[in-house]
Formats: structure tokens, C-alpha cells, sequence
């Protein structure tokens, strides 16, 4: 069974089918009536995208086979899974066709640049004795990390105390690759 329905020529409607043959042309046979028909396989066109992923301090270039009807948006997710190189998870950044945009085909996109949120550094504050105490940490993206937790980094014993998004504002809750900046106290 197919996920979509099929136009029969018989029934002259859509309808449910099952797929027989596989090839340039499916063989399949309509679920209402039992007609065996061909259908027409309509192949996904992909464009070769580059694409500037950022980690940390440094920036690399990937080049990703993207459908070129699929639309990006800054702030989403995507998976770069450049054959030449290892596979990163990231967020868009940025889009640029003609000129730097929030959205766009893939194939009208000329470049994408985005941040890498599988393993990215974390800015974390101890307050100690009359000091702030600042050093950075590297985490998993998909950590959670949360205002009243005790942790230990780099040698101090902390309980997080307030917590900068990378977009806007504060949270109590969120993973390592939305937060801009953890303060802590000392314990």
C-alpha cells in the first residue's frame, strides 16, 4: 500500500493501490476494483548545496544534496551529510540567493550558512567569594541543562542560577545549543 492515493482509470477516482512492480514505471493494482495499471515514478530533483558550518571558532565548507523544492528557514534544523566528510547536525543561520534572506527554495539558494548543535560550546559563570569566574564548556547540543541544578565544571561546584537563550530572554529550562550563557553560584 501506498501512503497516497493513486488515481484509477477504471473507478475514476483516487484510491487506495498496491504496489506489484517497482521500476521507471510502478505496476500497481487498485484496492476498490483490482485493475493493474502503471504509474508514472516521479523522481525528486536535488541540488547540490554549499554549505559553511560553524563550530565553535572555526567554520568548514560541506556540500549537501538538498530536494530543490524544499524550503529552508533560518532557525531550522538540518542534517549536512557531506560524503567527503562526517555527517553534522546543524541550525540554519543564514540563507543567501541574491542577498541574505530568512527563507527559500533550496534551489534558489546559493549558500547556507549554519551553526553545528551536535556538540557546541557552552559559556558558563561561577560566582565565587566576591568573583566571577568565566570559562567555556563543550556539551552535547541535546543536553538539558536547568535554573536550580547543581553541576561541576572545571573544577567548581555550581548551582545554576539564571540562563541567557541564544534568541531572547531567559529560561529555567532549555538544551545546550539555545543557550547563549549559564550563571551559576558557588556550592
Amino acid at each position: 500500500m501506498f501512503d497516497d492515493l493513486i488515481f484509477c482509470p477504471v473507478c475514476e477516482n483516487d484510491t487506495e493501490h498496491t504496489l506489484i512492480k517497482s521500476g521507471q514505471e510502478n505496476l500497481v493494482r487498485c484496492e476498490e476494483c483490482g485493475t493493474v495499471h502503471s504509474v508514472e515514478v516521479q523522481r525528486e530533483r536535488l541540488v547540490n548545496l554549499k554549505v559553511i558550518v560553524s563550530s565553535g571558532e572555526r567554520s568548514e565548507t560541506y556540500y549537501a544534496k538538498i530536494p530543490a523544492k524544499e524550503m529552508l528557514r533560518v532557525g531550522d534544523e538540518l542534517l549536512v551529510d557531506d560524503p567527503s566528510k562526517d555527517v553534522v547536525m546543524t541550525e540554519i543561520a543564514s540563507l543567501e540567493t541574491d542577498r541574505r534572506v530568512n527563507s527559500a527554495l533550496a534551489e534558489e539558494t546559493k549558500t547556507l550558512w549554519a551553526r553545528a548543535t551536535d556538540e557546541v560550546p557552552l559559556k558558563i559563570s561561577v560566582y565565587r567569594k566576591g568573583k566571577t569566574h568565566s570559562f567555556k564548556i563543550s556539551v552535547p547540543g541535546d543536553e538539558v541543562f536547568e535554573v536550580g541544578e547543581s553541576r561541576k565544571e572545571e573544577g567548581f561546584r555550581f548551582i545554576i542560577v539564571k540562563m541567557k537563550l541564544r534568541g531572547e530572554g531567559f529560561a529555567d529550562s532549555a538544551e545546550a545549543k539555545d543557550i547563549q550563557r549559564i550563571w551559576g553560584r558557588e556550592i
